[in-house]
Formats: structure tokens, C-alpha cells, sequence
């Protein structure tokens, strides 16, 4: 371990904890149901032999999920300032108006990507809701029906969609550059949160569309292929993340290592892999299971990670936990 990690913790609240967590399944809902909206037919249709499958509803809903997602992390990031009425701060210089943009800094790049995803996560659900309530006169204006048309809605779709993705995976870089034991041990935190992010984004979508009723078979078991396969990329990816902090992940032999053992091994990632497996576990009801089990195991990755480290004293070139 480096002998140049700051004594004093950030001291981030739960707030962060859900920030990082409801970012990632907004980021990468907002990317799947992309995907099924504008390849709906041929990614679905790869998984099932049903032509033209009705992925609608599931794609409405996704774009609601990743506005209000987008929303409430603007929200949570915000609280959690010291000052949080100087949260444009983050965006533009208080002494010029010029915008505040640091390329080099994540946090200044995170700030703007959250806002440019908001951005076109609000275009996209607002052409969602245009579409489910054709009654309402000023859903139906020419500037709103412009975004339904293919052309658009594929631009917002794209664009989206790469500004979703960073959002679940800067939250693990913004750790590795901070100079804190674990976050800063290893390189693979964006790719863990990416990952992870890629496991609750369909878990979330699975578990509201079976209670909207809005996931058709088609799109629900396309949605469920993904989310098993993300599992075991984030299996070998925590796996590998481990390896990788090597002596420094003796502080994980406590509290926080069972945690992680059992929550996020466990629960979040083991027992839905052997859901999966068992035969007739596909249906509805157990795949709405099965996604409770994978969003509890994301958020416990998120709280395991932050707060493993904030518990811990750095004292010269050792480390001594509280």
C-alpha cells in the first residue's frame, strides 16, 4: 500500500451511496430499452422466434426510469453538498458565468454527463408519454411528434445511451482517483460499477415491468438473458477486483468482508445465477425474485466499497480500521 493516502475519509453519506446506485440502473436502463427501441425486433428476435415482438411499453417505461432516475441522483448529489445552493458551482464559474468544465477532473465531467444525460433522458421519456397519452393536446405538438420519428429518436437514443453509461461507470472511477485505501488500489472500479449497473439496469426494469404489467414475454426474456449473463461478467469482475488489491484487501477480513461475502456474492450475484439455472424459474413471479435479490446486491457492492474505506485510519505506510 502507498504510503500517500490522505488520513482524513471524504465522510460521503447514504446519499452518495444511493447516487451511485439509482445512476447506474438509470444509466443502463436508459441504454437497454435503447436498444430494444430502436433494434427491438432483431435483439429480441435473436432470443425468441416471435417476429415483431411488442417491446413498447418496456421501452416507455425505461426512459421514465432513467428521467426520474436522472432526477433523483441531481437531487441526492445536491443534498449532500455542503452548500447545496451553490450546486451550479459544479457547472458554471460563480466570478465569469463561463461554464465550469476540467476535462482531467471526474467529478467536473460527471457533473456535466448527469446533466447532458438528464437531458435526453427527458427528451426520450417525453416522447414516451406523447406516445401513451395521445389525448393530451400538447403532447401532440409538432416539436414533441419530431422526436417520435425515427431519425431523432434514434439520435436521443444513441447519445443517450453513452452518456447513461458513463454516469453507472465514472461513479468507480471518481473512487480510483481519490486518494483512499481500496478506491485508489485498483483500477477496475468503473468496470466493477459499469458492470454492476449492467446487472440492477434490467433487474429494475424486470421487477417494475412485472408490476406495471408492461413487460411482454419477448422483451421480459430478452431482459432476463442479459441480466444473467451481466451476472457472471460481475462474478469474474469482483473476482479479479479482489485479486487485484492485493495485501489491502485484508481489511475486508471484518464486517464489511462478510457483507460482501454474503450479500453481494451471495445474495446479489450466487443465488440468482442458481435461480436462473433451475428449470421453470423463468416464469414472471420468479424472475421478479430474482431481480429483488440482484438490486440488493448492487446497492450492498456500492455500500460495501464506500464505506469499507471510510472505516479505515492510515497511519504512515499501514493501514489500522476503526
Amino acid at each position: 500500500m502507498s504510503d500517500t493516502f490522505f488520513t482524513a475519509a471524504p465522510h460521503w453519506t447514504w446519499w452518495i451511496i444511493l447516487y451511485f446506485f439509482i445512476g447506474g440502473i438509470a444509466g443502463t436502463a436508459f441504454m437497454l430499452v435503447s436498444l430494444l427501441g430502436v433494434f427491438g425486433n432483431t435483439a429480441v428476435a435473436s432470443r425468441e422466434s416471435r417476429v415483431s415482438p411488442p417491446t413498447r411499453p418496456i421501452v416507455r417505461l425505461g426512459y421514465y426510469v432513467a428521467f426520474i432516475g436522472v432526477l433523483v441522483s441531481g437531487f441526492l448529489l445536491t443534498i449532500d453538498l455542503t452548500r447545496p445552493l451553490r450546486f451550479w458551482h459544479m457547472l458554471i464559474e460563480n466570478h465569469t458565468g463561463r461554464p465550469m468544465f476540467k476535462l482531467w477532473e471526474p467529478m467536473s465531467t460527471g457533473a456535466w454527463a448527469l446533466l447532458l444525460f438528464g437531458l435526453f433522458a427527458f427528451l426520450a421519456a417525453l416522447a414516451a408519454l406523447s406516445e401513451e397519452r395521445p389525448n393530451i393536446r400538447l403532447l401532440q405538438s409538432a416539436p414533441v411528434r419530431l422526436l417520435r420519428r425515427r431519425g431523432p429518436s434514434a439520435i436521443v437514443a444513441v447519445l443517450g445511451s453513452i452518456f447513461g453509461l458513463y454516469i453507472a461507470g465514472y461513479t468507480g472511477v471518481l473512487l480510483a482517483v481519490t486518494n483512499r485505501p481500496i478506491w485508489s488500489d485498483s483500477h477496475l472500479l468503473g468496470l466493477l460499477f459499469l458492470v454492476s449497473g449492467a446487472s440492477t439496469g434490467p433487474a429494475a426494469l424486470i421487477l417494475l415491468g412485472f408490476r406495471r404489467l408492461a413487460a411482454d414475454p419477448a422483451s421480459l426474456n430478452w431482459l432476463v438473458w442479459f441480466d444473467r449473463n451481466m451476472l457472471i461478467l460481475e462474478l469474474l469482475v469482483l473476482i479479479v477486483f479482489l485479486v487485484s488489491l492485493g495485501s489491502v484487501a485484508r481489511v475486508f477480513l471484518d464486517w464489511w468482508g462478510l457483507v460482501l461475502l454474503v450479500g453481494v456474492f451471495g445474495v446479489g450475484i450466487l443465488v440468482p445465477l442458481f435461480l436462473h439455472s433451475r428449470e421453470g424459474a423463468e416464469t414472471i413471479e420468479s424472475c421478479a425474485r430474482i431481480a429483488v435479490l440482484v438490486l440488493v446486491g448492487g446497492f450492498l457492492l456500492r455500500m460495501v466499497v464506500l464505506l469499507s474505506s471510510n472505516q479505515i485510519h492510515v497511519i504512515g505506510s499501514g493501514v489500522a480500521g476503526r
